[in-house]
């Protein structure tokens, strides 16, 4: 399998499939950070970012709505100081979908660039 942040988010429909239990059993350890939350019977991604300041967790949250506008596919962000909560999930479905772990994969890939850099 190919690393799944380099894939694309394809358009979701109302109609879109949401991911089966084997489907998730297999994408899960690629976005191992990323807990899976119940939100009033809506499965979602969910993670924490750690940051040193304000101005880094900002700077985080920015990149990831870059990143959500370029692929069409958009995140709840939290942004506190030092810190930034990032839930993605498939608002058309109610439901996770393979773009919410795509994006859970890109959004971690973006951490460790900008923690790198």
């Amino acid at each position: 399998m190919t690393q799944l942040y380099q894939e694309k988010c394809v358009a979701c429909r109302r109609d879109s499939p949401a991911v089966t239990t084997a489907e998730i059993d297999a994408l899960r350890p690629t976005v191992a950070g990323w807990e899976m939350l119940d939100d009033a019977g809506v499965p979602k991604l969910d993670r924490v970012f750690k940051f040193s300041n304000f101005q880094q967790a900002l700077d985080f949250t920015q990149a990831v709505g870059d990143l959500a506008e370029s692929e069409g596919h958009h995140p709840k962000l939290v942004t506190e100081w030092g810190r930034v909560g990032v839930t993605w999930w498939t608002h058309k479905i109610r439901n996770l979908h393979r773009n919410d772990f795509i994006m859970a994969a890109k959004t971690d890939q973006l951490y460790g660039e900008l923690a790198s850099g």
